[in-house]
C-alpha cells in the first residue's frame, strides 16, 4: 500500500491518523521532492495533482475521507472509524463533512489569500471566512459540552477531520477563549497518539506556513 501525502497537509494528515489508529503499514511516498520522482507518479495516478492519493495493488483512491472509509472496511479491528449502526454513521459523516466545509474550506480560504500580491488580495472573501469560522466555533462549542469525540465516546472519521482541520484553524483564525469546549477537544486530539504523530512528523515545514506558524502546539 502507497499512500501520496505531505506531512504539513491538513488533509494528508487526516489520512495518516486513520493509518496510524490501524496500524497498517504503508509505503509514505512523499510528494514535493527535489527530484520530482513522485510528483510524477503522482500526476500520472491523479492528473489534478492533489494528495493524499492511496494506491493498493491495482485501487486508486483520492479524498481523505474516501481513503478513511476504504481503511476501515479492509480493516475494521479495534479501531472502527465509522459505527456499523447507520444512524450512528450518518452522524459521522455529517461531521466529517462539517469539519471539511465549515472549518477546514474558510481556513484555507484565509492562508491562500495570504498568498497573493496584494493587488489580488480579496479582504471580502477573507472577512466572510473568517465570520464563517467564529460560527462554526460556536456550533462546535455548544456541540462538545460533555462530548468527549465528536461524535459521542468512540473515535471516529469526523475525529480524524477534526484534528488537522482544527489545528490549523486555530493557528489561522485563533478560536476564542470563550469556546472552553472547543479548546478542550483541541487539546485532547493533539494528546491522541496518531495525531501527535502526524504533528510530529510535520514540525520540520513549520517555517513555511504563509501566516507563520505560532510558538506553540
Amino acid at each position: 500500500m502507497q499512500l501520496y501525502a505531505h506531512p504539513f497537509s491538513s488533509y494528508c494528515q487526516k489520512a495518516l491518523i486513520a493509518l496510524y489508529e490501524k496500524d497498517i503499514p504503508f509505503d509514505y511516498r512523499v510528494v514535493g521532492g527535489e527530484d520530482g520522482v513522485v510528483d510524477a507518479e503522482l500526476a500520472a495516478l491523479w492528473p489534478l495533482k492533489r494528495f493524499p492519493v492511496l494506491v493498493d495493488e491495482d485501487r486508486t483512491l483520492f479524498e481523505a475521507s474516501i481513503i478513511i472509509e476504504y481503511l476501515d472496511q479492509l480493516r475494521p479491528g479495534a479501531v472502527p472509524l465509522i459505527p456499523r449502526d447507520p444512524a450512528a454513521a450518518l452522524e459521522v459523516r455529517m461531521l466529517d463533512r462539517f469539519f471539511d466545509n465549515y472549518v477546514s474550506t474558510p481556513q484555507q480560504k484565509i492562508v491562500f489569500d495570504s498568498m497573493r500580491a496584494p493587488a489580488d488580495h480579496d479582504p471580502y472573501g477573507v472577512g466572510e471566512a473568517r465570520a464563517m469560522l467564529e460560527r462554526a466555533y460556536g456550533w462546535l462549542d455548544e456541540r462538545m459540552a460533555g462530548r468527549q469525540w465528536a461524535v459521542g465516546e468512540t473515535f471516529s472519521l469526523a475525529d480524524c477531520a477534526a484534528a488537522p482541520f482544527l489545528f490549523y484553524a486555530d493557528w489561522t483564525h485563533p478560536i476564542d477563549k470563550r469556546h472552553g469546549h472547543v479548546h478542550a477537544y483541541r487539546q485532547r486530539l493533539l494528546a491522541r497518539p496518531s495525531f501527535a504523530r502526524a504533528v510530529d512528523e510535520a514540525r520540520p515545514f513549520r517555517q513555511y506556513f504563509p501566516l507563520g506558524a505560532p510558538d506553540r502546539d
